[in-house]
């Protein structure tokens, strides 16, 4: 496992459920290497940061073969840009470095949507502030600001995107985004509340064929907007027929290999889901799915040594998981717009999963809150 935190946390105990021996190469210190079954790569010293110290640390590695299975959009880079001899040695089930970025760059794939021409939100790529021009028809209050390199961005600004006011706004905030180096595509923000919100994950094989598609719907996000989900249910895949379809098209149009997970949003107006994004790599709540029926990590080693892997195994669906932090901000957001009440919040938590929290390994759970609570006292020591 290559990366940090909560997705390489799932994979980790997803593998050693199926009796893959597992070891992790971190980009920093988390809560997953509290896990009972966490071990570093053997040989390994300090955090990883680019394709050149991934390929110094593989080679310097004693292990005589091992698959990689990244854990971010950098690292799925840099897995692809080791050179030849490694690669054998370390194979993946990943995209080519073309594909991948097709997925991972917001106007390549604004570009690749246009071309397929699937349900999906307007997009306008722009340049400079004189792009902003190109709008036309789209109400202004409707658009967003959404960054072509997302990591990037959510590192610099600690969010994923921009609403935008008016037209002065867009220009003000778009001639800031671009004096720090980044890039953005202005998008139609698609109304309506997180539980619009449908992901569909899975794994497609060596030879393009999809093996695995599992659905789940976002209940709450945090922050409201632009987040992550804070509850979920895993739904039936015939409850989101049209966004398969759209997401075999775009898979298909790539040739992709690989995990993936891939968000749209049920827009009222139309009637249509529109595809917002796919990840091409393990997401942080890959493990859901895997306690679900689909194990998206075991296929992927199985797929890079050439194994079979099973075709399309059941899910269960109906299955609720709530990320407790997060739910609490998301839960004072709704009690604000009076859409939930706290009785109601309290009845999704009872029978739901939680991501950190395993019966078989405690651990990774009882350390972040451990470290949540003591970071809250200290806030509250420095207050008196």
């Amino acid at each position: 496992m290559l990366g940090s935190g909560l997705g390489a946390l799932g994979a980790l105990r997803l593998l050693r459920r199926a009796g893959v021996p597992a070891y992790s190469l971190s980009v920093g210190p988390s809560f997953e290497s509290s896990s009972r079954w966490f071990r570093p790569l053997p040989g390994t010293h300090g955090a990883l940061a680019d394709a050149a110290s991934l390929a110094r640390v593989l080679q310097a590695s004693p292990l005589e073969r091992c698959v990689l299975i990244p854990c971010s959009d950098t690292l799925l880079s840099a897995v692809a840009e080791i050179p030849p001899h490694l690669a054998a040695r370390f194979p993946s089930s990943t995209p080519p470095p073309a594909v991948a970025a097709r997925l991972t760059d917001k106007a390549k794939f604004a570009a690749l949507l246009d071309a397929i021409d699937v349900p999906r939100p307007r997009t306008l790529i722009v340049d400079d502030s004189s792009s902003l021009d190109g709008i036309v028809d789209m109400q202004i209050r409707d658009l967003f600001l959404k960054p072509v390199d997302s990591a990037r961005f959510l590192q610099s600004y600690g969010v994923k995107a921009y609403r935008v006011h008016d037209l002065v706004d867009a220009r003000a905030k778009l001639a800031q985004i671009q004096a720090d180096g980044h890039r953005v595509v202005v998008q139609e923000y698609v109304p309506g509340p997180g539980s619009n919100h449908f992901l569909i994950d899975g794994f497609s094989a060596a030879n393009g064929q999809i093996r695995a598609l599992f659905a789940r719907r976002r209940l709450r996000m945090y922050p409201p907007d632009f987040g992550d989900s804070t509850h979920m249910i895993s739904v039936p895949l015939a409850e989101v027929e049209p966004a398969v379809q759209s997401l075999r098209a775009v898979l298909a149009a790539l040739q992709y290999r690989g995990i993936f997970s891939a968000e749209f949003k049920f827009d009222a107006r139309d009637g249509t889901f529109k595809i917002l994004e796919i990840n091409a790599r393990v997401w942080i709540y890959v493990e859901f799915a895997g306690r679900c029926g689909v194990d998206v990590c075991t296929m992927s080693y199985r797929d890079a040594l050439g194994l079979p892997t099973a075709d399309f195994p059941e899910y269960r669906s109906g299955v609720r998981l709530v990320s407790p932090y997060l739910d609490l901000a998301a839960a004072h957001f709704v009690w604000s717009q009076r859409q939930l009440s706290k009785t109601a919040w309290l009845r999704s938590w009872l029978g739901a999963q939680q991501p950190r929290f395993n019966w078989t390994d405690p651990v990774p759970a009882i350390t972040d809150w451990w470290n949540i609570s003591w970071n809250a006292v200290r806030r509250i020591v420095r207050r008196a």
